[in-house]
């Protein structure tokens, strides 16, 4: 189960690609659900946050989508 905050973080990368003022914690926890991903970039500072699939399942499921 998603805590208020990873469900809120997980909005925001929805929205914005850039993870910088992501609680790191929150961050690692939706990580390790599957539910982002980062995207490898020559600068470690310009990784790229994304949804998996099953992230975008879970936002559709809060949002009533399902």
């Amino acid at each position: 189960m998603l805590s208020p905050h990873e469900i809120a973080a997980l909005m925001l990368i929805e929205n914005a690609q850039h993870h910088h003022e992501l609680n790191p914690a929150d961050l690692n926890a939706l990580l390790d659900r599957r539910l982002v991903w980062l995207e490898p970039q020559p600068q470690v500072h310009d990784r790229r946050l994304h949804l998996t699939n099953h992230g975008r399942h879970v936002l559709d499921a809060i949002a009533g989508k399902h």
